[in-house]
Parts: C-alpha cells; structure tokens; sequence
C-alpha cells in the first residue's frame, strides 16, 4: 500500500478516480475472519487518506464494499463444494434485497463513481450489498 503514495503521481492523470474494493467483512465480522476483516478496515482507511493527498489534483479516492456475491469464494463458506445452494439460499434470505450481487452490479457500482455523476463523490465508501449490513 505504501508504493500507491510513492506511484500516484506517475499512474494517476489529474481529475482521474481510485477505486478499491473492501467487504462489508469489515464491519460485519464473521467468526474466524479478523485478519480479512482487518485488512479490509485497512484499505477502507487508505482510501479516505488518499482521498485527502490526491484532492488537490482533482482525483477522487472512493471504495466499494461488495456484499454476498455470486462468486467462487461461497465455495469455501460450506464444509463441501454441495453445501453451496444451502448457502446461498440462506444468504439470499438475510439480504433485503433477497438475492445476491453479481459482478455486473459491482461494475456498475464502479462506473458510476468513476464517471462525471461520481466527479464529487470522494473518500466514500458504498456499500453493494443488496442491504445485509443494514441488518
């Protein structure tokens, strides 16, 4: 993390954005999970400096915090790979939305801060979690 400093001002154009990608792991902790959910904390905490260094040029500094999404990692919330539809529809049921994200959410959820509707949005964190951490 500490290279992104010492990189930003080569990679990173004037009025351009970062986005990272925490979890809502991190302030939702599951059992067995306090280094991801640190890890997690940690790139939250990067972003809102960032977003204070990279301010004068204009770059906005923002995280996505995905919720239960369809990806293989549900495979290893399970003791076996067939436990993964019980999961799901378990998830499915504490999430208000009553399904879980796809990869197509997060995207929009990143375009949309990275785009001219986003320009004012900075040191944010969204949630995309179809509602679970409101619970």
């Amino acid at each position: 993390m500490f290279s992104g400093r010492a990189e930003a001002p080569a990679v990173l154009r004037d009025g351009g954005s970062v986005i990272l990608v925490s979890s809502i792991a991190s302030r939702k902790v599951l059992p067995g999970h306090a280094v991801y959910a640190g890890a997690k904390a940690a790139i939250e905490a990067f972003a809102r400096a960032w977003a204070l260094d990279l301010a004068p040029r204009r770059i906005c500094v923002n995280v996505l915090s995905p919720g239960p999404t369809l990806t293989p990692i549900l495979d290893t919330l399970g003791p076996l790979p067939e436990a993964r539809p019980e999961i799901e529809r378990q998830l499915e049921a504490a999430i208000p939305l009553g399904r879980l994200a796809e990869a197509d959410d997060l995207a929009r959820a990143a375009l949309f801060v990275a785009s001219d509707a986003g320009s004012y949005v900075t040191g944010a964190n969204l949630p995309v979690d179809g509602g679970i951490s409101l619970t």
